[in-house]
């Protein structure tokens, strides 16, 4: 059996994306705190709602989707109910693997931080594996996250280096995208037409600096013609500082993700 604690926003894509990956119904379980969203996930999906309790002794395989001040709270229920070896993927941002291992240990616990594009499927998750994990446990975690998007494995200590980089990332996309739409519409644009405009522009910019071996400084300079257009506006980000204004931008995210993790 395979649980979900926390049925919140997050929670309900990783059951989606277990459930059209091949996940049979009766085989997942979610647990959450709130009744009536619960009972509306329970019901879309046609998964089984259980208490903690219910979960921790039911599951060869916890995902922790909580926040991170209830996490205490979770692991308090949980421990001494699971079996040994239990899989617990924790994906509570901040929350270490010490504590996590601490408070659970006969589980083979994997620290993750996943973000909100797995709404699509187009997430990205890393992984960081606790010390009691095999191998076989690792490749089985991978496998099951990777049913919202690509997994990558890195050592806990960068944890908060991709919170700020794609944990923190589709927000600084998605503001961009605002000032672009709104600095199209000041310049006379309807307002759809601007965010068809915007939107498909990031789409194929994204996809095209995703293929194999692209470099997205060349793909940049192959639109940007000598004394054009584009130029003169990639100037105007230069004189900004853009790629420092950027660093520093995720350098506070990275920062805030190690307090709340201490």
């Amino acid at each position: 059996m395979i649980a979900v604690i926390g049925a919140g926003a997050m929670g309900e894509v990783f059951v989606a994306g277990l459930l059209r990956a091949g996940t049979d119904p009766s085989r997942l379980v979610i647990s959450e705190k709130r009744a009536e969203r619960a009972d509306e996930v329970s019901q879309r999906h046609g998964v089984r709602a259980v208490t903690i309790a219910e979960a921790a002794r039911e599951s060869a395989t916890v995902l922790l989707l909580v926040k991170p001040q209830d996490i205490p709270g979770v692991i308090d229920e949980m421990s001494a109910l699971i079996a040994d070896g239990t899989v617990v993927i924790s994906l509570a941002a901040g929350v270490r693997l010490a504590a996590l291992e601490s408070g659970l240990p006969r589980a083979a616990v994997v620290r993750a931080m996943p973000n909100t594009p797995a709404l699509v499927d187009l997430g990205i998750t890393a992984i960081s594996p606790g010390s009691s994990c095999t191998p076989q446990q690792v490749d089985y975690v991978e496998s099951l996250l990777s049913a919202v998007g690509p997994v990558v494995r890195l050592p806990e200590e960068l944890q908060d280096a991709v919170t700020a980089t794609s944990g923190s990332g589709p927000a600084y996309v998605f503001r961009l995208i605002e000032a672009m739409v709104a600095g199209a519409i000041e310049m006379g644009i309807d307002p759809a037409v601007a965010h068809q405009l915007v939107t498909q522009t990031v789409l194929g910019a994204a996809t095209m600096a995703a293929r194999p071996g692209a470099d997205p400084a060349a793909l940049r300079t192959q639109v940007t013609s000598p004394g054009g257009t584009t130029a003169a506006a990639l100037s105007v980000f230069e004189s900004g500082d853009l790629a420092g204004l950027v660093a520093e931008a995720m350098r506070a995210a990275r920062d805030r993700g190690r307090e709340l993790g201490a």
